[in-house]
Parts: C-alpha cells; sequence; structure tokens
C-alpha cells in the first residue's frame, strides 16, 4: 500500500544540510494501522508528511499503491492528497465556521454540490457520535468532540488512507481510549489504511497492528505490536517500555497509599 524506499530528507544545502531522515525502508500494508513511534525530534511527523508529500524527500521513493508518487505534481499531486486524509494533535478547526462547515471545507474544494457536501458531513457527524452538532464552532466543544469533527473532516473526501500525528496527545485517558476505539471502528469498517504518529507506548499497543520505532531520524527496528514489545531489541524502545512500566508501578503504589490512607480516616 506505501512503500518507502531508501528514503533520505535532508534540510539546507552543502556544509549546512541536516538530514533528519537517514535512508527509510518501510512497507505499510493495505487496510492495517501502522504505528510510527519516537521521541519528540526522532523525525516521525517528517515523515509521516512525506506520504502526501506536505514534505518533498531529498532522495530515495514514496510508493503507493504501486506508483512511484515522489515527484507529483499539479493534478497528480491534488489527488493523491484528496486521497489521503490527516488529523493532527491540535484539531486545526477553522474556528469562523461551523463544525458542518468545517467538515464540508474539502468537499467545496473539490466542487462538490452543497446538497452532496451537507448529506455527507451529517452522515460523517452520525458516524462519529456529534448527530445534531452541526451549527456549533469549535469553542464550543471538548477537545474530544473537536477532535471527532477533525476525524469527520479527514474522511469526508472518502480517503484510503489517513495520517494520525499525535491525534490525541492532547485529550485525557478516557477521551484518548474513545477516539482510539472510533479510529479503530473506522479502520475496521471503512477500510482505510492508518499510519498513527505518537510517541506513547499505551497508544501504540492499543491500537496498532504494527509498529516502527524511529531514533534520529533512522528506523532501529518494526514488527507486529506485541511481539515488538515483548522482546525489543533496540536500546530505545528498552528504555521506553521500562519507563512506561515505571510509571504503571508508580501509579499502583499511589493507588495503594490512597486506598490505605482512606481506610485509616474511616
Amino acid at each position: 500500500m506505501i512503500q518507502f524506499e531508501h528514503l533520505h530528507k535532508s534540510y539546507g544545502e552543502g556544509r549546512e544540510a541536516h538530514e533528519v531522515l537517514h535512508d527509510i525502508n518501510l512497507d505499510i500494508r493495505k487496510g492495517e494501522v501502522f504505528g510510527i513511534l519516537g521521541s519528540s525530534g526522532a523525525g516521525k511527523s517528517t515523515l509521516v508528511r512525506c506520504i502526501n508529500l506536505l514534505e518533498r524527500p531529498t532522495k530515495g521513493k514514496v510508493v503507493i499503491d504501486g506508483k512511484d508518487v515522489t515527484d507529483a505534481s499539479g493534478a497528480r499531486l491534488a489527488e493523491l492528497r484528496s486521497s489521503i486524509g490527516m488529523i493532527f494533535q491540535n484539531f486545526s478547526l477553522f474556528q469562523q465556521r461551523t463544525v458542518l462547515r468545517n467538515i464540508t471545507f474539502p468537499l467545496e474544494l473539490n466542487h462538490v454540490s452543497r446538497a452532496e457536501r451537507t448529506a455527507r458531513a451529517e452522515r460523517l457527524l452520525d458516524m462519529v457520535g456529534l448527530a445534531g452538532y452541526g451549527d456549533r464552532y469549535p469553542s464550543q466543544l471538548s477537545g474530544g468532540q473537536q477532535q471527532r469533527v477533525a476525524i469527520a473532516r479527514a474522511l469526508a473526501n472518502n480517503p484510503s488512507i489517513m495520517l494520525c500525528d499525535e491525534a490525541t496527545s492532547a485529550l485525557d485517558s478516557t477521551t484518548t481510549v474513545q477516539i482510539l476505539d472510533l479510529l479503530r471502528r473506522i479502520n475496521r469498517e471503512m477500510d482505510v489504511t492508518m499510519v498513527v504518529i505518537t510517541h506513547s507506548l499505551p497508544v501504540a499497543r492499543s491500537i496498532c497492528d504494527r509498529v516502527a520505532m524511529i531514533d534520529g531520524g533512522r528506523i532501529v527496528e518494526e514488527g507486529e505490536t506485541e511481539a515488538l514489545f515483548a522482546n525489543p531489541q533496540s536500546d530505545i524502545l528498552k528504555a521506553l517500555i521500562a519507563s512506561a512500566n515505571a510509571q504503571n508501578t508508580r501509579r499502583a503504589d499511589d493507588a495503594i497509599e490512597a486506598d490505605t490512607t482512606n481506610s485509616e480516616v474511616k
């Protein structure tokens, strides 16, 4: 479905060049949820933006559905981007537009009729659990509701691929679970291939079929999610798992201490 072939990305030229992606080779399968896991600055967002060519590779290829799209431009680039939905950490909604008109915006760009735009947006609102919210504005919604609107907008053009860039980082834990459940349902029901960028081990574990660990602009390991986390090979993934386990232990200790204190008060 999506292949990166010896992909490099640098900023600047000559001695000033700074390489942020080095010799990336990945094969993301149709219909799966593929995670790109890494810390801040590891290169994960730059890598995923090479899929819709918001970032142009310096060297190498991006292949989608067997077609080299690396140098796509004009109408071909527009067609490519219409087939790819994207959601962001900060939702990126138009504050001056209603919920309905946020969702219809990409359809307006594609000159879809007003009646079809409205009908499609209302179907999508129902699908993401926001039926009846079309006349509200983003400022009137919670963070989770805003992300649901962003998801609906990303689906407006019936994309075959969805890119999720830290989509739950701004949400609380309960809302995160709800949004991840929604994304997984969309993946299964609509057969949308999803690429999930995250720094969070629990997020990757809960939704991703396979994961690639990126560090310093290089893929250091990849594989089936549970197998990878059960037997990590890279130092960076081992450290991430150890940190997550330590956090879980501290939470358990805090819960026990709180329970003991409450029992003594009674």
